[in-house]
Formats: structure tokens, C-alpha cells, sequence
């Protein structure tokens, strides 16, 4: 019968140790293991508040201890930088005398190498910061040569650091007028009436029509200005039928469009008007006629209009207004123009109906219109936010309301205009939906008001 092996409970086959080669085998009490316990536990909690207690105190003298660090190891980096850019003439500084460090470079060496410092000195503080103890110098030696270098490098320090934060703040200030365009001021509170009953017009001014989300960026106004004029058209058309399309936003189109677009409505041939080039283009009315009114908008508000805002080209079109023969404006009116009592939206409505019909006759804007609309509603001639039409392109309003009139098609036409000038009112006698409604009381004009 074969011997059976039998293992033994040592540490030969991983058990536990006889009790003659290791401690006692009697557990340890349980009074024995919570002192232990407590001891041990106290010890950290006593540490812990002493290492956070003396980290108090320290603080503000490593904090003066950091900063004139990081004053030092800006000036070691600073030459260690400017060593950088001299490497690159080695070939011309080994034939030089060794004290050639003394002599000035040209004016590029010593920006560029004053551009590398600040931006070196820069690093080397942010590392300070997470770690206050200066890192060891391995190239000493350089720092006794940087001391013959030309005061000029170090004057120009704080010329890159001055220009740095010039450039960031012309950043900042951009982006601010950019982002929060500005408003023009509130006329100041006016009185009406007598003392004892008196009425107090709190003036609002209302904010630009065009934001800078509408504006074209001048970049897409060159492009579209330059494809228009070597094709022979005109760029509103092109706009207009790349607004009509539903391209919108700061750039419409990019240059190749723009091109392809102007190729094809230079085949279309000769046309009259920007009606029948839009219609051979695209062969639909209906897109010709939204097409072109926003066409004569575009045109009527200029190109440095949808640019940079209908506010800051509201100067340029109240002075073509005043001195166009085809635009009759009577005399009241024309002061509240030159007194800027009229709102941006009027003038450029003015602008629109003078593009779409070749003349037009205003009657009434802030001067010698009653305060009241009807009983309790405030007119918005008040506020010059609104205006009277009496004649277009020499017809006048009265006995022309008939369907297919001049009056008709004033109203399709400003029903067309982009939205963010499209009137809140539009009353004569012909009701065509959307803000246009009827009124027993206008047949002699028509009034349109934001």
C-alpha cells in the first residue's frame, strides 16, 4: 500500500506558522485592540489639525516668498529665451569677441525676442503658482552672460506686455459693440397741458430694426458688389432674389454662388425693370414680386444700411429724403425730420414707397396730427412712428381706392417688405389682410404706423 503524503500546517505550504517559530497563537483582547484604536486615531486627527494650522500661518509668507520667486525665475527665462533666438546666428557669433553680447541687435531680434520672454515669463508663473518651489537653473552660467545683454530687450518688456493687453481690450471692446449694439438716447419727458392737469410723455426710444444677427457682413457685401458690377447688374436684384430664396443670416451666399447667380441672369438677356429679369429667371410671378420689392428695399436703404444698421444710415437717408425733388413732405414734416423726431422705420418706408412708385406725397408725420387716434388711443404720430401717404407717383389717394388702383398696389408693396420693418398699420379703405385693414375715415390717405 502506497505512503499518502500529508501536509502539515506550516509555513512551507502557505498555512500558518507553528507556534514555536511565531508569536503566541492567542488573539489579542478586545480592550487591548480599541485602545490601539484610539490611540492611533488621535495621532492622525492631532496631525492633521497642526499640518492645517501651520499652513495658515505660512501663507501670506510664502505668498511674498512666491512672488519674488517668480520675479526671479521670470528674469532667468527671460534670458534663457532670449538665448533661443540668438542660437540662430551661431555661425556669425562663433567669429565674433566674446564680449559681442554687448552690442545691440536690430530691432526684429529684439521684439521677437521680448515676444518669447513675456510669453516664457508667463509660463514660468502659472507654474509658480501650482508649485512654489523655483525649479534648479541647470544653465547658471547663461544668467552671468545675460547681464552684459543691451538694456533695450529688457526696456521692451514692458512695451509687449503693454501692447498685449492693449490688443486684448480692443478685442473685448469689439465684441461688446458687436454683440450690444448701441441705442440712440431718449428724447427727455415733455409736458402737455396745463399745470393743474398736465400730461407727462415718457419718450422710448424703440431699438434698431436690424440687428447685428440681420447685417450683411461687409465681406459678402464686396463679393456680392464686385460679381453684380462685372456681370452689368444691379446688386439689389441679386439680393433680392437670394432673400426672396430664403438665404438669409451675415452671408446669403459665398462668391462662387454669387458668380453662378449673376451668370445666369446676364444670359436671361436685355430686360425692363427688375420685375421682368427676375420673371425670365425664375418664371414664377408670384417669386418675381417678392423678389423685387425686397430688390427696392435693399436699394432704397443702401448697402452701408444693411450693413451697419438702418440707425447709423438714418442720417444719409433723412438728407436724401430732404433734398429729393420727388419727395413732398410738408413744411412741419420736414422740420420733425431735421429735428430727428422721426423714427428710422418711417424714413425707410419714405425710401420705399419713393423706389416703388417714383414719387410720393407725405401729409402728416408729427407736426399738425391730433393727439388722440380715437377716444383713449394715443396716436402713434405722436412718437413719429407713424405717417400719412396722400399721393404716389402723382396719383393721389382720393378716388383711386379702387381694386387694381395705385392704392392696391401700395398696399401689396408694403405687405412685402422684410419683417423687421414690416408695419403694425396699414389703413385705407381696401382691407388685403395681414396688417392692412379698412377704415371709413382714410379715404384720402393712407396711414402707416409701427
Amino acid at each position: 500500500m502506497p505512503r499518502r503524503f500529508i501536509r502539515k500546517n506550516n509555513w512551507e505550504f502557505g498555512g500558518q506558522p507553528a507556534p514555536e517559530e511565531g508569536e503566541s497563537g492567542e488573539p489579542k483582547s478586545r480592550k487591548r485592540r480599541l485602545a490601539s484604536t484610539l490611540v492611533f486615531t488621535t495621532l492622525f486627527f492631532a496631525g492633521a489639525s497642526l499640518a492645517a494650522v501651520a499652513g495658515n500661518q505660512l501663507t501670506p509668507l510664502t505668498g511674498g516668498d512666491t512672488q519674488r520667486v517668480a520675479v526671479d525665475t521670470t528674469t532667468t527665462t527671460t534670458t534663457d529665451a532670449e538665448a533661443t533666438p540668438a542660437a540662430v546666428d551661431d555661425a556669425s557669433a562663433t567669429a565674433a569677441p566674446a564680449d559681442a553680447g554687448a552690442v545691440p541687435a536690430d530691432a526684429s531680434s529684439d521684439a521677437t525676442a521680448a515676444a518669447d520672454a513675456a510669453v516664457s515669463a508667463d509660463e514660468s508663473v502659472d507654474q509658480l503658482a501650482a508649485d512654489p518651489t523655483p525649479p534648479p537653473n541647470p544653465t547658471a552660467a547663461s544668467t552671468a552672460d545675460a547681464a552684459a545683454a543691451p538694456a533695450g530687450t529688457s526696456a521692451a518688456k514692458p512695451s509687449a506686455r503693454v501692447s498685449a493687453k492693449a490688443a486684448k481690450g480692443w478685442k473685448k471692446t469689439k465684441l461688446r459693440n458687436i454683440l450690444l449694439p448701441k441705442q440712440k438716447p431718449a428724447p427727455a419727458p415733455e409736458v402737455e397741458g396745463p399745470a393743474s392737469a398736465a400730461t407727462i410723455w415718457l419718450n422710448s426710444p424703440l431699438p434698431d430694426p436690424t440687428p447685428p444677427a440681420l447685417r450683411l457682413s461687409p465681406r459678402f457685401a464686396s463679393n456680392l458688389r464686385a460679381s453684380a458690377k462685372a456681370a452689368g447688374l444691379d446688386w439689389a436684384t441679386m439680393l433680392g432674389i437670394l432673400r426672396a430664396r430664403g438665404a438669409a443670416g451675415h452671408t446669403p451666399a459665398d462668391r462662387t454662388t454669387l458668380q453662378k447667380l449673376a451668370t445666369r441672369l446676364a444670359s436671361s438677356g436685355p430686360s425692363k425693370g427688375d420685375w421682368a429679369r427676375i420673371v425670365s429667371y425664375s418664371g414664377d410671378t408670384s417669386f418675381a414680386d417678392r423678389a423685387a420689392a425686397l430688390a427696392r428695399y435693399d436699394r432704397a436703404v443702401g448697402l452701408t444700411g444693411l450693413v451697419r444698421g438702418l440707425e447709423a444710415a438714418k442720417k444719409s437717408i433723412a438728407t436724401r429724403l430732404l433734398s429729393d425733388r420727388n419727395v413732398s413732405i410738408y413744411e412741419g414734416g420736414r422740420n420733425d425730420i431735421v429735428q430727428d423726431k422721426i423714427d428710422v422705420r418711417v424714413l425707410a418706408v419714405i425710401a420705399y414707397l419713393r423706389e416703388s412708385f417714383g414719387q410720393v406725397t407725405v401729409s402728416s408725420l408729427v407736426s399738425g396730427h391730433r393727439l388722440y387716434a380715437r377716444p383713449g388711443v394715443v396716436s402713434a404720430h405722436v412718437s413719429g412712428h407713424a405717417l400719412d401717404v396722400s399721393a404716389l407717383g402723382g396719383t393721389p389717394i382720393q378716388g383711386h381706392q379702387e381694386p387694381g388702383g395705385v392704392t392696391e398696389h401700395a398696399v401689396r408693396d408694403l405687405l412685402l417688405v422684410p419683417s423687421e420693418v414690416m408695419p403694425r398699420q396699414i389703413i385705407s379703405l381696401l382691407g388685403m389682410g395681414g396688417a392692412s385693414f379698412p377704415l371709413a375715415d382714410h379715404y384720402n390717405h393712407i396711414h402707416i404706423g409701427f
